[in-house]
């Protein structure tokens, strides 16, 4: 057993065993939120039973409970071919299953992994809980969720794709593996090409990796394996860049609660690379502890060797109604740090979306590892950084960002919401200073502020006409070399004329900073940038 091998086994029991302690609900079942978890636990507690007996209290117990829930989630399926949403099964489940109606997403996801999960599992079985899958994946088939064509190349018809190729060798559809394979070649051009247009997705991205190592691993076709694995390597090569430790770096278009402004969306990372400790907390359990394709060995040490600092540069071209809109990122990665985002700001489904961030390592009891500065924007509440406005004007360089917020005077929301997580940190008039693992962070504020010590994160609140800020991060290694030996001495090296600003007029200003790691001069004025080495 390989470590990828051991910590998938770490994985199925740690959820096998809550699993089997969770009590169920009077339907039968551990959730009513999302019809999903009851598959995922099941699904994990079967395979524990069968594969790993010795880890559970009762083992015939335990795979008694989890095939009576998997039968019930097969029942929930839309079976009548005359109705909508043939093959469909419902999502949320409230106020009770059995008046749930079939909703188009669980399918997508679902659907593949059942049929990963009867291949690999089949002959333990019940004969009862045997047909009730093949009838359950036939009626999938016949619903065809996935007969739908290449527009957006989003992870809804990277699913599609995978699907395609799944039911297609699995049904012996000639036409519709055909579709699938001219699906799988558009989509690996398309995106090694033009880039993935949903960046730094969350949990989407980890869609993409499971829908198609669900088809690379369900595949006996060699070519088609290849084909596959050619768009799984790109996949885990994309990840590396932006890797550090557990953490996802640089700009988000979309994200869950539970990947701000703590990356938690971990288990693929922790089964692939392993180099950040596993906390309790596992959100999206899915098929991680089931199949893992192994990343090419650049993007392993690409990931798990980053004792030199590298800037990261992406074009990618966003499909947006129909309008191909060029975005450009940019992040720089340390091995205690990363720290960039988008240039251009677009609007994004929900505005679920982070404009950029300073990263660090994910840590055991999963706290806050990621710090922000933003102006909240439409879907924004308070403890929810994931909705940010469009008024933001931003330069990155290495390991500084800085940040002008023009807000209207007429916008409701007049203050600039920061997140800093839990660290050593000193007031100043001039800003923030402080240390969060191995790093020291300075944050220059124009504007007044005041900051409020959250359970998880300490929030910052920003006033200013305009309010601007400057962040810069220093690994403890180089700072030891600048003279800087705590939070105190950090905060000294300040020169108070370092950050400055120039107002333009109503809400527009020139902001000019110098650092101390670097002796350039960075300007950022109404959206323009530049570095001037003085």
């Amino acid at each position: 057993m390989n470590g990828q091998q051991q910590r998938q086994a770490e994985i199925v029991k740690a959820v096998a065993l809550k699993a089997q302690n969770q009590p169920l609900l009077g339907s039968g079942l551990w959730f009513h939120n999302d019809i999903r978890d009851n598959y995922y636990y099941a699904s994990y507690l079967f395979a524990a039973a069968v594969e790993s007996p010795a880890i559970l209290h009762d083992p015939a117990d335990a795979k008694k409970k989890a095939e009576s829930v998997l039968a019930k989630v097969l029942q929930l399926q839309q079976n009548d071919p005359d109705l909508p949403l043939y093959g469909h099964f419902p999502l949320n489940l409230n106020p009770s299953p059995e008046q749930a109606r079939p909703h188009e997403l669980p399918v997508e996801l679902m659907g593949s992994l059942m049929a990963y999960f009867y291949n690999r599992y089949e002959r333990e079985l019940s004969p009862e809980l045997r047909e009730a899958f093949e009838t359950a994946l036939r009626h999938i088939y016949l619903g065809g969720f996935f007969r739908k064509p290449l527009q957006m190349f989003n992870h809804h018809e990277a699913k599609y794709t995978a699907a395609k190729i799944i039911f297609g060798q699995r049904y012996e559809d000639r036409e519709l593996l055909e579709d699938g394979i001219n699906s799988l070649q558009k989509t690996i051009v398309r995106v090694t090409t033009q880039g993935m247009p949903e960046y730094g997705a969350l949990p989407w991205f980890w869609h993409w990796v499971q829908a198609f190592t669900c088809a690379w691993e369900l595949t006996s076709d060699n070519s088609l394996k290849q084909h596959l694995a050619e768009l799984l390597d790109y996949l885990w090569n994309e990840r590396s860049l932006f890797y550090l430790k557990g953490a996802w770096v640089g700009a988000h278009s979309r994200v869950w609660p539970h990947d701000a402004p703590a990356d938690r969306n971990v288990l693929h990372d922790y089964v692939q690379f392993g180099d950040f400790p596993l906390g309790e907390d596992m959100p999206r359990t899915e098929y991680a502890g089931f199949f893992c394709y192994p990343a090419p060995e650049a993007a392993r040490q690409r990931a798990l060797q980053r004792q030199e600092p590298s800037e990261v540069h992406k074009q990618i071209v966003k499909i947006d109604t129909g309008e191909e809109i060029p975005l450009h990122s940019y992040v720089y990665v340390t091995k205690d740090f990363a720290s960039g985002g988008i240039w251009e700001r677009v609007k994004e489904f929900d505005n679920e979306q982070i404009r950029w961030l300073v990263s660090f390592p994910v840590t055991a009891d999963n706290s806050v590892n990621q710090l922000t500065f933003f102006h909240p924007g439409e879907g924004y509440r308070d403890g929810d950084p994931r909705h940010q406005s469009e008024y933001a004007q931003v330069l990155y360089v290495k390991n500084r960002i800085l940040t002008v917020f023009p807000v209207p005077e007429d916008n409701p929301h007049q203050e600039i919401i920061g997140i800093l997580p839990k660290g050593t940190w000193i007031m100043e008039e001039a800003g923030l200073f402080g240390q969060v693992q191995n790093c020291y962070v300075s944050i220059l504020l124009k504007g007044r502020y005041s900051v409020e010590e959250l359970d998880t994160y300490n929030q910052v609140r920003l006033h200013g006409e305009p309010a601007a800020i400057a962040v810069e991060v220093i690994g403890l290694e180089e700072a030891k070399l600048l003279g800087i030996l705590n939070v105190s001495s950090l905060a000294e090296q300040f020169d108070p004329t370092s950050f400055t600003m120039e107002l333009l007029g109503s809400q527009k200003g020139t902001i000019t900073y110098r650092g101390i790691s670097s002796q350039d001069i960075l300007e950022l004025t109404s959206g323009l940038y530049s570095a001037n080495p003085k």
